[in-house]
């Protein structure tokens, strides 16, 4: 991949296409796309607007790296090769899971074809005998094979049968291998976490490695004032970068974005070495970071106690662009029409989920609660429409008899999604109890309530109190569904009444991407204004 360097290396360069002075460079981290993570792009491209010379730097699991402008910003996809990623028992034989099982690799594959190969030969040449006896050989060469045969059928037989059991044994252990649930792998990460302790992680989550061996070079030649690492795998590839700077005599700043509370994340690979491995990755290089970003209070709480920081993380909440006509050059498309995507005419009731789904998030419950919800339609405004869980949420309906009032569309571009989502009647956010989901206003919380949407929202904490004091939506408890459509029912039958609460003045101005985004660039001048601050950082 070809990519072209932008600015220079000095703080306060001019930046290329700029009409006013670089204030230096901020390298971006991102363990993404980038495209459909509104958070990274909003701060790339307002950082870039506020005249830092920004590279976001994110990632593709497969095929090649590839460029673009955000604004003013550059934006980065480098390939990822996770060789790593591989566990154990898909490079190594397990002797304590499956003994017998074959090592990995070609060998199961040859020993079963070589076994059918066995067969096929004993079975062709004891038709031989019987059709074409000239054919094998002399009177007494037959009777040697008649005799060899009469082995070889059972011993063959017997083989193939021993060597499917041990296949069918790798396969098991490949398969637990990677499940990584059983006794076996919790002694393993229990006795790794006693030895190592927060660097533990080496061998618990190697495939963190990968992350580095992607980004790092890449990083380096950029030669960044600033460092912005969003989220936990990034924190370790930033921490490592700035080391290498000011070892080289450089000084680089590290901000760590912090999304979510890692020991309350619902991991997508559930394994006893994923939360063990990643936490104690964070633990080892969150003393590195010179500020914490994160995005609400209680998650600030909660990163300031469990890594003893010295200061509070700033908050820069997950707010939307203020809802304003965008006109770029790169940008003609309108924005689309919600209700036309779905089908539906101007006053029909529509309820709208949009973000990332999954089984936590509550997209089930809705399903559920369409049969009881006459008339409505719902609309799921998800990354791919196509994906099998919303294939399944999609039959599912179809099995309740309202397969013709669900529908799945896809993600606009973040500056298209207050418009995009305000031709709905309510925003739906009925969030199961995890721990993240508790702490945080979420990304949709702003988009739906710059959409002026009435909200139905699950009870966790930090957004049902927030709901519940503003009288923008109604609350119901999380994983009941006849709460919800009650919910449902109550802010379709009056939705003036909750959005009225939006005209309060000033509530929905700080809940704008430009107010956090001063928030952030004042961090970002701070931490560059201060050569002192962090010198004696580890």
């Amino acid at each position: 991949m070809e990519m072209q360097e932008s600015g220079s290396d000095r703080p306060g360069s001019d930046r290329p296409g700029s009409d006013r002075p670089g204030r230096g460079r901020v390298v971006m981290l991102v363990d993404n796309k980038v495209e459909g993570d509104s958070r990274v792009q909003k701060a790339a491209e307002s950082m870039a607007a506020a005249g830092w010379d920004v590279t976001l730097l994110g990632l593709v699991r497969s095929g090649k790296g590839r460029s673009w402008k955000l604004g003013d910003a550059e934006v980065r996809l480098l390939p990822l090769k996770t060789p790593l990623a591989k566990r154990h028992a898909e490079r190594h034989r397990s002797l304590l899971r499956r003994p017998l099982a074959y090592p990995p690799g070609p060998l199961a594959a040859y020993r079963r074809q070589w076994a059918k190969a066995w067969r096929a030969d004993v079975a062709t040449r004891r038709a031989a005998l019987k059709v074409a006896p000239q054919a094998v050989g002399t009177p007494g060469f037959r009777k040697t094979e008649q005799a060899r045969l009469v082995v070889a059928g059972p011993a063959s037989k017997v083989m193939q049968r021993w060597i499917e059991f041990r296949s069918r044994q790798s396969t098991e252990a490949q398969k637990a291998g990677r499940r990584l649930q059983g006794p076996l792998d919790r002694a393993f990460t229990a006795a790794w976490k006693a030895a190592k302790g927060k660097r533990a992680w080496r061998r618990l989550e190697p495939a963190l490695w990968d992350y580095e061996l992607t980004y790092g070079k890449e990083i380096d030649s950029l030669k960044p004032d600033l460092i912005h690492a969003n989220d936990f795998r990034m924190l370790g590839v930033g921490a490592r970068a700035a080391v290498r700077a000011k070892a080289s005599g450089r000084q680089v700043k590290l901000v760590w974005d912090a999304h979510e509370f890692l020991p309350g994340v619902r991991p997508w690979e559930d394994n006893a070495h994923w939360i063990p491995g990643n936490t104690a990755h964070e633990r080892e290089f969150a003393p590195y970071a010179d500020a914490v970003v994160t995005v609400s209070e209680g998650l600030a709480d909660l990163l300031r106690e469990r890594h003893s920081l010295t200061e509070q993380p700033t908050v820069v909440l997950n707010a939307p662009d203020r809802p304003v006509e965008r006109i770029d050059e790169d940008d003609t498309d309108p924005v689309p029409n919600l209700r036309e995507l779905c089908g539906v005419g101007p006053d029909v009731p529509l309820v709208v989920y949009s973000g990332s789904p999954g089984p936590q998030r509550g997209l089930g419950d809705m399903v559920e609660a369409l049969p009881h919800l006459e008339g409505v339609h719902m609309a799921f405004v998800v990354p791919n429409p196509a994906a099998g869980y919303i294939k399944g949420l999609l039959d599912r309906a179809k099995e309740l008899g309202a397969g013709d009032r669900l529908h799945a569309v896809p993600y606009v571009p973040h500056w298209q999604v207050v418009p995009f989502l305000s031709a709905a009647n309510a925003g739906c956010i009925p969030i199961h109890h995890w721990p993240n989901h508790e702490i945080a206003l979420i990304t949709k919380f702003f988009e739906y309530s710059h959409a002026r949407l009435p909200l139905v929202v699950s009870d966790v904490k930090t957004m049902s109190e927030m709901t519940r004091s503003t009288g923008q939506g109604e609350v119901c408890t999380a994983e009941d569904v006849s709460d919800l459509v009650r919910a449902i029912k109550q802010v379709l039958a009056d939705p003036d009444r909750y959005r009225a609460a939006y005209d309060k003045p000033g509530l929905l101005d700080t809940w704008t991407w430009e107010a956090q985004a001063e928030v952030l660039d004042g961090l970002y001048t701070n931490l560059l204004s201060d050569p002192e601050k962090a010198e004696n950082r580890p």
